[in-house]
């Protein structure tokens, strides 16, 4: 079968990230990942099903390993090689169509839940994401013992399967796994604000995780008023779609949140600002503007997965400024209340909010480097998801699920 893998290969990684100055199609050519010609993934046990890729999505993590910028953090917690693919459409050998939520917790590796009925993703001990029997991986897509979604046919285990509604699309359902990202995020936003009458959250970068972060603040955070940055056209207009109150340039998104909280501008911060920000674009100079333009004793959630970065800490520390970083998903603690797994609610917004739009273009995995330059520039050329499409031909012109 054919799949696309990272190898760890030093000197690859060196060169993916020189020529990632010039393209991610250049970094695609001569870094670490290649198409290669595998065996299907033998069965790992019960519980564990073969599942056909029908789309898998890329995302900014695939990009910043296929680039060779991703953190050194997860030297550990990542095995090679590996076939990357997390946002993923597939069907079982029945037929049935499924996603799969990525995180390989503990019930995917035979350790006893950290609670009765834990999503994947919940507990607070991460031990078991480098422990035997699976070699480690912090998720499908990053571990060789499961393979990924983007090939023909990974591993998953039944932990990790959700249904696909029958009238629900490959396209919706492959933004399944983004919406449940940026629901997790939203929803970590409301301790700090449950006594506030109108919180204002300002969210900084509208591409596919700031979008579904805006999406899940207008479902489910009550009286919200949502002002956004977002760069370009395209990311303006679903902004508004998806409920943000205000969109303006990522430069006019501290003047913005000053007119709607009323505040004052000291040097480059604001006197007050928004009780909560967002920030789904991740480097120095995102987390820099979102601490600049949050209230004393705020909240800034880190969306994008920065790596090494060079921020002024000053501000944090005088207005006692949390900051904290939003991975995944699994079990949350509504508003109302009550509890619910993460993907239940994705799914329920994916379909709500018509997300199957999101996905801007398809590709083969043999046209893998127009694929990824493709994901790489999807601003500038007014995309937002792009993915593999592993589907038969007749099936892609024929089908409409």
């Amino acid at each position: 079968m054919k799949a696309l893998q990272v190898s760890r290969k030093v000197a690859r990684l060196g060169l993916a990230r020189m020529a990632s100055a010039v393209s991610s199609s250049a970094a695609a050519k001569v870094g670490p990942l290649k198409l290669v010609s595998i065996d299907p993934p033998d069965p790992l046990g019960a519980g564990w099903q073969t599942v056909r890729t029908r789309l898998s999505g890329i995302c900014g993590s695939d990009l910043s390993t296929i680039e060779g910028r991703a953190s050194t953090y997860f030297d550990d917690l990542v095995s090679f090689p590996f076939t990357p693919g997390h946002e993923v459409v597939g069907e079982l050998a029945d037929g049935t169509r499924v996603v799969i939520e990525p995180v390989l917790g503990h019930a995917a590796r035979g350790f006893p839940l950290p609670h009765a009925g834990a999503a994947p993703g919940d507990g607070d001990d991460y031990a078991h994401l480098a422990l035997p029997p699976l070699e480690p991986g912090i998720q499908t897509g990053f571990c060789h013992s499961t393979g990924g979604g983007w090939s023909t046919y990974f591993l998953a285990h039944e932990s990790q399967l959700h249904g696909v509604p029958a009238d629900m699309t490959d396209e919706a359902a492959v933004m399944i796994e983004p919406a449940a990202g940026g629901i997790h995020t939203a929803l970590m936003c409301w301790p700090s604000i449950a006594q506030t009458e109108t919180p204002v959250i300002a969210v900084l970068g509208a591409g596919t995780m700031g979008l579904c972060a805006i999406a899940g603040l207008r479902r489910y955070i009550p009286n919200v008023h949502i002002v956004v940055g977002a760069r370009y056209p395209h990311q303006q207009s679903m902004a508004r779609a998806f409920g943000a109150d205000e969109v303006v340039a990522p430069k006019e998104l501290g003047r913005a949140v000053r007119r709607v909280v009323g505040c004052h501008m000291i040097g480059d911060y604001l006197s007050g600002g928004a009780h909560v920000t967002i920030d789904a674009v991740g480097n120095s100079g995102s987390i820099q503007s979102c601490l600049q333009i949050t209230k004393p004793r705020g909240r800034v959630i880190l969306m994008g997965m920065p790596a090494e970065v060079t921020v002024d800490l000053t501000g944090l520390w005088h207005r006692e400024t949390q900051i904290a970083g939003s991975y995944t998903y699994g079990t949350e603690s509504m508003p109302d209340g009550t509890s619910r797994r993460t993907f239940d609610l994705a799914i329920e917004t994916v379909g709500e909010y018509d997300m199957g739009r999101m996905v801007s273009a398809t590709y083969p995995l043999d046209d893998y480097e127009d694929a990824i330059a493709h994901a790489a520039a999807a601003g500038r050329r007014g995309a937002l998801k792009v993915a593999f499409d592993l589907r038969p031909p007749q099936q892609r012109d024929t089908e409409n699920h």
